[in-house]
């Protein structure tokens, strides 16, 4: 009954070519940044000042490494939106019922969202400053 090949163990990846890894992955990245964008609010605001971010960083820095710092900061809050909608949707599917370790896990996760913002915000004024 434990033999694995009358039985598929969740979790467990058969080999696959590394072209064919690099490809599942890029899908799955697809298809996660599509649900964050049709199901997440907040994930759509941080899009938008992505964009807005693009031409406003041309403004603002001076030099190459200002630049990828202004745009990486958004980038990192976009990231951290990504990881904060992964806990509440694993919260979410253990169960909607309030406890408090799940609220926990939820409030981490927004905590998180917000002090990425706070660098990001400081990185823009900071460099727009000096």
């Amino acid at each position: 009954m434990n033999s694995k090949s009358s039985e598929q163990i969740y979790g467990e990846k058969r080999p696959v070519s590394p072209l064919q890894r690099l490809s599942k992955s890029t899908y799955y990245s697809y298809k996660g940044l599509r649900a964050a964008l049709l199901h997440e609010q907040a994930f759509r605001f941080e899009v938008y000042a992505f964009l807005l971010a693009i031409p406003l960083s041309t403004l603002v820095a001076k030099t190459a490494i200002e630049y990828l710092m202004l745009i990486g900061s958004v980038v990192f809050v976009m990231v951290v939106e990504l990881l904060n909608t992964g806990i509440e949707a694993i919260v979410d599917r253990v169960g909607v019922e309030h406890n408090e370790l799940s609220g926990r896990a939820k409030d981490a996760g927004s905590a998180a969202v917000f002090l990425s913002i706070l660098l990001s915000a400081s990185a823009w004024v900071l460099i727009a400053i000096y």
